[in-house]
């Protein structure tokens, strides 16, 4: 049984991470109206931590994404969205029409 209240969609995409004074690069693993997967990250910020991530998604500008970190993957974390903000309605709907174009 899926507990998650919104369909989660695979995706590849290279990100910029901020939290404090910690900054590093990894990729966008999967991402929903309710969180996002970092894998590969440069950083390791502790669970309740605020995240700010750029998202690279060619050709458009970079998509500013913020979260708290909800828990911690074997390379990587889980951020959770505090709230449903446009933007992140606006990357989640761009990341699904490229996943179903590639289908």
């Amino acid at each position: 049984m899926n507990r998650r209240s919104h369909p989660r969609f695979q995706a590849r995409f290279e990100a910029f991470c901020s939290s404090g004074r910690e900054e590093g690069e990894g990729q966008l693993r999967d991402l929903s109206y309710s969180g996002a997967q970092l894998v590969g990250a440069a950083i390791r910020p502790a669970i309740g931590t605020k995240v700010r991530l750029f998202v690279m998604i060619d050709p458009s500008p970079p998509f500013e994404l913020a979260g708290t970190v909800a828990r911690h993957v074997e390379d990587g974390f889980g951020l959770a969205f505090a709230e449903l903000e446009p933007e992140i309605r606006n990357l989640v709907d761009d990341v699904a029409a490229i996943v179903r174009a590639g289908d």
